[in-house]
């Protein structure tokens, strides 16, 4: 393990052993003056995050994109400051802690007993959904998770998120794969974080006007078990409560092959997702390069 990654490891191992014991309103502000303070530096992070909040609020001047890039720092420090509390949170202050709109979406599909697919955007705290999931709904599920360096931080993820109820998976193609499947076919909840490729394979969406690529998994799934595709979108408000919107089923095409429905079912995600950033764009904590064009120079300006 290099220096770098031994203080990685013990920072985030220090946020789950201390940011835990503050009182809330404590930890709300240390995480504010964090997030103000990563913004004033201008980092790659911050730099990144205004260059794709101009693709989702075109034509924002450059103060907008400023403003929007602070309030996006903050709601991403409210997520990381809320998860290193969530292991002493109560069940109740689980349950107070979010509001979903429309999750008959959700109990009805897994109700039907085919199973059911979440696939989520990197918009506000979906670890505090997920543990809702659990808690309040009594549903266990499984996801999966990128391999981090070093070892150590992803055994901390793992530990963290089985902590809250869930089945944590690595990301390793094939293998995850087939066991998300059974789960499914067993008629379970498996939740995806779905708005940014991971492998060789992701499926090409347009995204806000340009071409962006996304996971193939979550429609992949869908087709080969049967079970409901839900979008879902989060967002914070001035309360405390976060909330949050389960979207209508992502419906596998009557006609076409293989690669084609799973094209159309991933632009389907796509728009979902896009109609929550739009709305909340500042809660949507992509710090990393998505769109083609800035993947791969030769398709345009990086």
């Amino acid at each position: 393990m290099t220096a770098a990654e031994r203080l990685t490891d013990g920072l985030y191992g220090l946020g789950w052993s201390t940011v835990k014991k503050l009182p809330e309103p404590v930890a709300a502000r240390l995480g504010r003056t964090v997030a103000d303070a990563a913004w004033k530096r201008r980092g790659k992070g911050v730099q990144r995050l205004e260059a794709n909040y101009a693709r989702v609020v075109p034509g924002a001047s450059p103060e907008r994109l400023a403003e929007l890039s602070r309030a996006g720092m903050r709601s991403y420090l409210r997520y990381w400051m809320e998860s290193f509390r969530l292991p002493a949170w109560s069940a109740e202050r689980v349950r107070t802690g979010f509001d979903p709109k429309d999750a008959h979406y959700l109990t009805d599909g897994l109700a039907e007993g085919k199973g059911v697919i979440l696939a989520l955007p990197h918009l506000a705290n979906w670890d505090l959904a997920g543990a809702w999931v659990t808690t309040t709904l009594g549903i266990p599920f499984t996801t999966v998770a990128e391999r981090l360096k070093p070892e150590t931080l992803y055994d901390r993820f793992v530990a963290y998120r089985e902590g809250l109820g869930m089945e944590v998976l690595a990301h390793s193609g094939a293998s995850a794969f087939g066991t998300l499947a059974r789960r499914l076919r067993d008629g379970g909840l498996v939740c995806l974080v779905a708005d940014r490729d991971l492998s060789a394979a992701g499926v090409e969406v347009d995204f806000f006007g340009e071409r962006a690529r996304m996971p193939a998994g979550p429609a992949l799934l869908a087709q080969q078990t049967g079970a409901r595709l839900l979008p879902v979108t989060l967002w914070y408000d001035e309360s405390p409560v976060m909330q949050g919107r389960v979207h209508p089923p992502v419906e596998v095409p009557g006609t076409g092959t293989r690669i084609e429905k799973t094209a159309a079912m991933t632009q389907a995600l796509a728009d979902a997702f896009a109609s929550g950033i739009a709305e909340h764009p500042e809660d949507w904590h992509m710090l990393q390069r998505l769109w083609l064009a800035d993947l791969d120079p030769a398709k345009g300006p990086a």
